[in-house]
């Protein structure tokens, strides 16, 4: 709460130097209250027991006898070496009815100038359709751009088309090579294509690409086979612009595909950049040039050139190739280059990768160094599996997204059918749609990115109260409350909080004191949220707003005995409006009803 802060410190400083603290050392520790009932804000005791030779329960115990409550600090108390604050419910609303919360615009079409963002992410491989494991990253990335924008951030999302490695040769070489007869001969032994995807090409041409996996196991056909993919590799890392062609004439579906599938999930990116752009255009070059001059510069047996990254400190693999002998780049050495040109875009790069690719990536990073460069900032994420196991499209492992997304929503319209029965078949598509992707997008940010989990299907489509449609609920409950006070000719944007009297605060309720709370934290999460790149922060401030307003709800009634509470209505519809805007912060769609 750090509208309060300020008011804490000053308070604090007198206290404080009461007892011979008289520097500010202190002032980085005060901190959000660990639990709710101790306080909004909490400074622990325990730093200052040295010096005066005092236990911090006492410290803090008689530091709470010093300090008064007043108009804006309500409750002073000691809990185990912990002073705690809890602000006046009055002051508390006087904030939010003064307009001193933002409630923000995560659309991006109204940024308040915190600073220029390019965030990467997706960036898969385009020889198959999203399973559940890829999706994570598209879903943390598109989130973060989304927390960006509703912070005030002006955001740029990004996607780097891999258009030239070995995945997208093979996928070119198959169907340039193979049947579709023939694919489903050498795939008899897996599940054929969803009739619901025939016409979609992400998922038929996959079946080309893992029937040439098949293939290059095969000692047979494996040698040639592999001579085939290489040369083709090796013609489109030197820019021939024949074969870069054939591979966009093979992956160039199957990204749309793809792109449909994120599209549902409400994912989408404002530029779309190609690998081999920086081997045609004579960067990559330029830059093995720059590499090839440093003093740390290395030449294999091969004549493959490197940098030794150990020369600055760098533990295990430490030499970071970037030229082939025979003169061609590396992915790392156009990563290199296209992180360059990123920079010219904006000074602020975020980058959100797989657990997987830290080697590289701090690789990439000591790199761009060396040239001079900043390091972009990188969100790492742990992989989600199924209970047998790891997820491949390679292996046809998997889950895929579009199944999911079909099995969500027929899920989700079974509940509404059992619920509304006065709801038509429209309607009730309409609304399982936008309540089964926002569920599936829910149950994969509410988790911390660096923590892997198992992907359930029961937990993926769960409606319980740490889910998406218990937030989309909440808001439609507030939806539902502007309606109702419409019928009785109020106009909610023609209150007056000026006019609204406070003195019901004196005895408040608690459902309404706990909602004013959790709606003064909002932003506070929100930056911590943006600056940790942790989007599950505010997914727990959204659950935990949804369930204040619904104590609200509970414990205050907006309309009584034909009779409107003003302040219960303008509390309400500035829950409304912050639950709406934090539900497009998370991919979340709002509706007017459930």
């Amino acid at each position: 709460m750090d509208l309060l802060r300020s008011h804490v410190e000053n308070l604090l400083t007198d206290a404080l130097s009461n007892l011979g603290i008289t520097n500010d050392a202190w002032k980085p520790m005060i901190s959000h209250s660990r639990e709710k009932e101790m306080g909004d804000l909490s400074l622990p005791c325990f730093a200052f027991s040295k010096q005066l030779s005092m236990a911090p329960q006492e410290i803090s115990a008689q530091l709470a006898q010093l300090i008064s409550a007043d108009e804006i600090i309500s409750e002073v108390n000691s809990t185990s070496g912990y002073l705690n604050f809890k602000a006046s419910p009055k002051w508390l609303a006087n904030q939010i009815l003064a307009g001193n919360i933002r409630i923000g615009d995560a659309t991006g079409k109204s940024p308040t100038g915190h600073k220029s963002v390019l965030i990467e992410h997706t960036s898969a491989n385009p020889n198959g359709p999203f399973h559940v494991g890829r999706a994570r990253n598209a879903i943390l990335g598109d989130t973060l751009v989304r927390l960006n924008r509703l912070h005030g951030n002006e955001v740029r999302a990004e996607y780097y088309v891999d258009d030239m490695g070995k995945q997208v040769a093979v996928l070119a070489w198959a169907l340039e090579h193979l049947t579709a007869t023939r694919v489903e001969e050498i795939l008899a032994d897996r599940e054929p294509v969803n009739p619901e995807w025939q016409d979609k090409p992400d998922h038929m041409r996959v079946r080309w690409y893992q029937a040439a996996q098949v293939l290059r196991s095969d000692d047979g056909e494996k040698e040639s086979i592999e001579q085939a993919i290489s040369n083709m590799v090796h013609a489109s890392e030197n820019g021939d612009q024949g074969v870069l062609d054939a591979f966009e004439n093979a992956y160039q579906p199957v990204l749309d595909g793809m792109l449909e599938t994120l599209n549902r999930l409400r994912i989408g990116f404002d530029e779309f950049t190609k690998e081999s752009i920086f081997v045609t255009n004579g960067d990559v070059s330029a830059i093995m040039n720059q590499l090839s001059d440093l003093e740390i510069h290395g030449v294999a047996e091969n004549g493959a050139e490197y940098l030794d990254l150990g020369a600055r400190g760098l533990k295990g693999k430490t030499e970071f190739y970037f030229k082939r002998g025979d003169g061609s780049s590396l992915y790392a050495t156009r990563d290199i280059a296209y992180h360059i040109w990123k920079f010219q875009q904006s000074e602020n790069l975020i980058n959100v990768l797989g657990e997987d690719h830290k080697l590289q990536s701090k690789q990439v990073s000591m790199t761009l160094n060396e040239l001079g460069q900043n390091s972009p900032e990188v969100l790492f994420y742990s992989f989600i599996k199924l209970p047998e196991g790891k997820m491949s499209t390679r292996k046809g492992n998997v889950v895929f997204m579009d199944d999911l997304l079909e099995e969500a929503k027929s899920y989700a319209a079974n509940v509404v059918r059992e619920i509304r029965v006065d709801y038509s078949e429209e309607m009730i598509a309409e609304i399982a749609e936008a309540v089964g992707t926002s569920a599936v997008r829910f149950n994969i940010i509410k988790v911390s990115p660096d923590k892997g989990f198992t992907f359930r299907w029961e937990e993926a489509l769960s409606f319980d109260s740490d889910s998406a449609p218990f937030i989309m609920y909440s808001h439609t409950r507030t939806k539902s409350i502007a309606r109702k006070c419409a019928t009785f000719g109020i106009e909610i944007d023609t209150i007056n909080p000026n006019e609204i009297s406070l003195e019901s605060l004196d005895d408040c309720p608690n459902g309404l004191y706990n909602l004013l709370r959790t709606i003064t934290i909002h932003n506070d999460v929100l930056r911590r949220s943006v600056e940790q790149n942790r989007p599950n922060l505010f997914a727990n401030q959204m659950l935990n707003l949804a369930n204040s307003y619904n104590g609200f709800y509970r414990d205050c009634k907006v309309v009584e005995d034909g009779e409107v509470n003003l302040l219960y209505l303008a509390i309400s519809e500035i829950a409304s409006k912050m639950l709406e805007a934090g539900m497009i912060g998370l991919g979340i769609q709002p509706l007017e009803q459930m």
